[in-house]
């Protein structure tokens, strides 16, 4: 729920929430029957709640209290049938308290809402014609009065009444109960058989198209598969089925994990705070992740929304079977999610390629989060808005430390310990403590040391030396941690970390390194130093450390750059051929960064290009994973190794790396291109295809940093245009960075062919947006005043306020602060509409503090200005202040 701080004047502070004063509820809510009697102006609402006191809840306690809404209408109470007066309740903008409550009762509560009037699309709201709702994380408290709170778990009998041709499809969770038709309206009723919090319930009423199919489950029983999109777009529905049924399958066969009802619907909606949401076996997904087809998605946009689909149902056990108690422990159902979607697509796709992803996202999100003024643990120990907290420290380092429990325990152990947590937590509400004690009972571990992942801010930073004793033959590994302090944690302890280890000869062979002959091995980190020794090796070796990236750590050793190029060519571990690639070329921008800041000339060594020229004529087995090599670390992930973060400095240096290479390697980037160019116009979606697309323009990407080649672009841009968004996208994104009269010809011809289609607009507004050209903040203020851009819309948010923002960081961290002073703009126009989504757009001011003194006191200035706002939100609120702290 969003609370708003009426004026800074007043100096309201919001309320925190603490961790360790969680208490149970006071009631149990056993049953709910909903009615929605939806109308254009409003909505009646009635819920009706059987109430049983909490055995274990304060003794002493007589009165209940419910969240709620300034938004909402109150009409009447009852308590056993019998309407209650005055004195027996008490309403304000937050709560509904009622006193002197039977230790069972049935409670009937009648209102009134607005969902037209709903910009914040948090509830119940109206997206262009369709009800929808949004319940997680407290969504559910400005439908009606309630224990919004996710240790509450209710059946759920939901009956929707609304206008029969406006709004033909009524969604609820669960399985059809009835259904009838009276006077041009209809009604239907949905009953969930599983108990659920309220966060996972969910309702969409509108006119829809929709793709069916069924799925038989391992035990035979068939479940019917729908999806709901937007009228006309069905054939783009097709992948999120194929998506669908793979997940289904993939979580029958790697967890044992089977569907539990007759149906499983999910609806596509245009408004959508958030990516997806699981609610059970109704998920309500942002269009973004559910459409695709060859004309318009590109292959990263397959695979976004395979895995999204995936993520979603996996929910179905690991957070609605088994749920949260309290949102600190958010972790166990998103990060297990997500290290469950990741494994998912690893499997489907490429374990190599989605590992180098997946950890790149992590450094690029997370570890600046972990490094900054909001860093907090996997699990937090206080917020003020929960809404802030769904973040890449909760998902992404959440999966990380999965990953590594994964490691310690092995793959059968950790399988077991996941089915003994299913199995004893069945329609539950628990804790971290409870997922990490059924991994002890099966394993026979004592996993309290690994606890600190949990409870420690902050990325440790391992520092590995080594020593060759080339008389006794023997290799030794000095291996230290340290984590830095955080807000409001110092002197962190020392943390158990997985190291995968292999040793390679100097002609890029791997050693054998124990009896069993065995060329890998895991150490493990558990004190702030240890020594480890590796006898008969015959020469020094080349260690290949942290392999598949086994902890989410930093890892410093002193490679020579011979080192890196041998990995780089010889690893056996795909991540770390890609890590020795881009350790190497870290290494070599970061020396031009300084060589720029002193005015020196810039010169790229021709050993540089050398490697890469071997990369890519030994490199076509996996043409996937040589396009990842391809690419050179991001300006952001850069700007991460330096103490102060030189934007234009950055941008200078791999920017004439990125030219050089494309020069020297001209012919070899040509040579693929042309190879794959006619193969990859084909659509098909594989593993194989995706592959050679995505070799293919990343070579004409670095063709059309030479002017001779930027006809090629347009040509490619011209032929797919309408055809395969992959190739058009590559074309155009290179165009829109080019100084040519085909970069407007290009972009006018991609808008007038996609114009109407809103996923497709948001990527022609992401390009402008992104562009390295002079004048593109301007460009970009003229965009927010463009038939394409609607401020209510997240996705057009995203698009282009969000890609300017995030993802241009010449433009952005423009030397005159105005790209800061656009954003401060931007963020207090969405506080007032969508404080979810401003506080998401908030973000990279709040990193002020990496940035040269100028930077960091115009960027200051910004974050003040808008603490000062009157009514700002607690959800922004929260960001701008802790930053300022």
């Amino acid at each position: 729920m969003t609370h708003a701080i009426t004026s800074s004047a007043e100096e309201r502070v919001p309320e925190v929430t603490y961790r360790l004063q969680h208490q149970p509820p006071l009631y149990f809510i056993e049953i709910v029957d909903l009615c929605f009697d939806l109308f254009d102006d409003y909505t009646n609402v009635t819920s009706r709640m059987t109430l049983r006191r909490n055995p274990d809840a304060n003794a002493d306690a007589n009165v209940l209290v419910l969240n709620g809404d300034s938004g909402i209408s109150l009409e009447s109470i009852s308590l056993d049938g019998e309407l209650l007066s005055a004195d027996r309740y008490q309403v304000d903008q937050e709560h509904l308290i009622i006193q002197n409550l039977p230790e069972q009762t049935i409670l009937e509560i009648k209102n009134k809402i607005y969902p037209h009037k709903n910009t914040a699309l948090s509830g119940l709201y109206l997206s262009r014609g369709k009800y929808c709702t949004q319940c997680e994380p407290e969504g559910f408290r400005r439908i009606t009065y309630f224990l919004d709170r996710p240790d509450v778990l209710s059946r759920y009998t939901t009956t929707i009444s609304a206008e029969r041709e406006r709004f033909p499809v009524l969604l609820s969770n669960g399985n059809i109960l009835a259904s009838g038709v009276e006077d041009g309206r209809h009604w239907v009723t949905w009953q969930d058989p599983f108990k659920k919090p309220c966060y996972l319930f969910a309702l969409v009423a509108g006119h829809f198209d929709v793709l069916e199919d069924n799925f038989m489950t391992q035990s035979k029983r068939e479940v019917a598969l729908r999806i709901y999109v937007e009228k006309g777009y069905a054939d783009q529905a097709h992948h999120a089925m194929y998506s669908l049924k793979e997940a289904m399958r993939w979580d029958e066969q790697a967890y044992g994990r089977e569907y539990d009802l007759d149906i499983y619907m999910i609806v596509a909606i245009s408004d959508f705070n958030m990516g997806a949401m699981e609610n059970k076996g109704l998920n309500i997904f942002n269009t973004k992740y559910v459409l695709a087809k060859p004309e318009t998605a590109t292959d990263d946009d397959y695979i976004h929304v395979l895995s999204v689909i995936g993520h979603e149902y996996f929910h179905n056990w690991s957070g609605n079977r088994v749920t949260c108690r309290d949102w600190f422990q958010l972790s166990l159902k998103e990060g297990l999610t997500i290290f469950r979607d990741q494994s998912f697509t690893e499997d489907v796709l490429s374990k190599s390629v989605m590992r180098i992803r997946d950890v790149n996202n992590l450094r690029e999100a997370q570890f600046p989060e972990d490094a900054g003024p909001l860093a907090h643990a996997v699990r937090p120990d206080s917020y003020i808005e929960i809404n802030n907290f769904y973040t890449a420290t909760v998902y992404e380092k959440g999966a990380e430390v999965l990953r590594m429990m994964q490691t310690v325990l092995g793959k059968e152990k950790f399988r077991k310990g996941m089915d003994l947590y299913f199995k004893r937590y069945d329609g539950q509400a628990v804790t971290i403590e409870d997922f990490v004690k059924a991994m002890e009972d099966v394993s026979g571990m004592d996993l309290s040391h690994f606890r600190l992942w949990y409870s420690q801010a902050g990325t440790p930073l391992v520092q590995v030396q080594d020593d060759y004793d080339e008389h006794q033959k023997i290799y030794r590994l000095n291996i230290s941690q340290h984590t830095p302090d955080t807000p409001n944690q110092k002197n962190k302890e020392a943390l158990p970390i997985p190291i995968a280890l292999a040793l390679f000869n100097q002609k890029g062979e791997p050693l054998k390194l124990n009896e069993r002959k065995d060329s890998e091995t895991m150490l493990h980190l558990s004190e702030p130093s240890q020594v480890f020794e590796f006898k008969n090796i015959q020469q020094r070796p080349i260690p290949s450390l942290l392999r598949r990236f086994s902890a989410p750590v930093k890892l410093q050793y002193q490679y020579a750059e011979s080192d890196l190029a041998l990995l780089f060519k010889h690893d056996t571990d795909s991540f770390n051929r890609f890590e020795a690639g881009t350790r190497y070329a870290l290494r070599v921008i970061l020396s031009l960064v300084l060589d720029d800041q002193h005015e020196k000339p810039l010169v790229l060594p021709d050993d540089f290009t050398d490697i890469y020229a071997y990369i890519l004529e030994h490199g076509s087995e996996d043409p996937l994973l040589l396009a990842e090599m391809l690419n050179l670390p991001s300006e952001k992930y850069i700007g991460e190794q330096m103490e102060v973060i030189d934007v234009v400095a950055i941008h200078h240096s791999r920017e004439l790396v990125l030219q050089l290479m494309a020069e020297r390697l001209q012919s070899q980037f040509l040579a693929i291109y042309q190879r794959y160019h006619t193969a990859t116009q084909q659509n098909e979606f594989n593993i194989a295809t995706i592959g050679q697309r995505a070799l293919k323009n990343r070579c004409l990407f670095y063709l059309m940093l030479s002017p001779k080649y930027v006809e090629l672009g347009m040509n490619q841009f011209e032929q797919a245009l309408g055809h395969n968004m992959t190739d058009t996208q590559a074309a155009l994104v290179a165009l829109a960075n080019t100084d040519t009269p085909m970069r407007e010809r290009a972009l006018n011809a991609f808008y007038t062919q996609w114009k109407d289609d809103a996923l497709v607009v948001d990527k022609w507004l992401a390009i402008q947006a992104t562009s390295k050209l002079p004048g593109t903040l301007n460009h970009v203020r003229k965009l927010l005043r463009h038939e394409a851009f609607d401020i209510k819309n997240p996705n057009k948010v995203y698009a282009l306020v969000g890609s300017f923002a995030g993802r241009n960081a010449l433009h952005f961290h423009a030397e005159n602060g105005e790209g800061y002073a656009f954003l401060r703009e931007m963020v207090s126009q969405l506080d007032k509409l969508n404080p979810q989504v401003a506080s998401r757009m908030v973000q990279p001011l709040t990193r002020w503090k990496r940035y040269d003194m100028e930077r960091q006191s115009l960027m200051q200035k910004q974050l003040q200005s808008l603490l000062q706002e009157k009514n700002i939100s607690t959800d922004l609120y929260e960001l701008v202040s802790k930053s300022l702290q």
